[in-house]
């Protein structure tokens, strides 16, 4: 364990309700650390945002806000998902998995793993890219185009395995695509013998916060079973967006497509 991140979160842990504001002195007797190590800390987190000062006084900051926001809406997401996905799981005998965005990357926050998995750890606390992932790029196609816009420049478009799409017209028309047939299709893109197809979630007033998808390990994912799997996986994610408030102007019907030959 990193102690500086240990003491840093015990200063954090000092304030309460009760205690909203505390002098070096309050802080030191509540953490048990020493104020020359305090000093140095509560000058970094300051600098961030997530310590500010009231005169002579220390307070937490504005920036803990948005941290404890995103994971009460990750766990909210969590909550009324699983249910459908346990669903979707036992019906298709394949991985089942549960994104959000966050920054740059997709974070994996729920995970139900076939017992065909390769891998025996879970994904849950993963990150990955946007454009090699069924779910991100179920997220990406639905995304406010400027927000989109703004995470593949930052991030390029990396290539993860010789599958991966990394010229940025092509990936344009694979978010059309992914657009027009109402859910995504990862065949080896970002890791070997990985086959997905992904699906957006939508909040209340249409805005795509999450994606769900079926992985698995066998090219039938994304070919021959891909008629079977589809349907059933654009039924979960529609009855999970209605549980987060979503209310379609009409039932979706998923597109099929060419089978992917990359």
């Amino acid at each position: 364990m990193i102690r500086s991140v240990l003491k840093a979160i015990d200063l954090l842990e000092a304030f309460s309700i009760e205690r909203p504001e505390l002098t070096l002195a309050q802080i030191a007797e509540i953490s048990g650390h020493p104020k020359t190590t305090l000093h140095t800390i509560l000058a970094t987190l300051e600098s961030r945002g997530y310590i500010t000062r009231v005169g002579s006084r220390y307070a937490l900051g504005t920036s803990g806000i948005g941290l404890s926001q995103a994971a009460w809406v990750n766990v909210e997401i969590r909550d009324r998902a699983a249910p459908e996905l346990r669903r979707l799981a036992d019906e298709v005998g394949e991985s089942v998995y549960l994104t959000v965005p966050e920054g740059d990357r997709i974070l994996y926050i729920y995970a139900i793993e076939s017992p065909h998995r390769l891998e025996a750890r879970s994904a849950i606390g993963d990150h990955a890219y946007y454009h090699s992932t069924s779910v991100g790029k179920a997220l990406l196609a639905h995304m406010d185009p400027d927000e989109r816009d703004r995470i593949l420049d930052n991030t390029g478009l990396p290539r993860c395995t010789e599958n991966t799409i990394t010229d940025r017209d092509a990936f344009e028309s694979e978010l059309e695509l992914t657009r027009e047939r109402g859910y995504a299709i990862d065949a080896m893109e970002g890791v070997p013998d990985t086959y997905c197809l992904g699906a957006p979630l939508f909040a209340a007033g249409g805005t795509v916060v999450a994606s769900c998808s079926i992985s698995g390990n066998t090219p039938a994912v994304v070919t021959t079973r891909r008629d079977e799997l589809v349907p059933v996986l654009v039924g979960v994610a529609d009855a999970i967006s209605k549980r987060l408030g979503f209310v379609p102007r009409r039932t979706r019907i998923p597109r099929g497509g060419p089978v992917p030959t990359r």
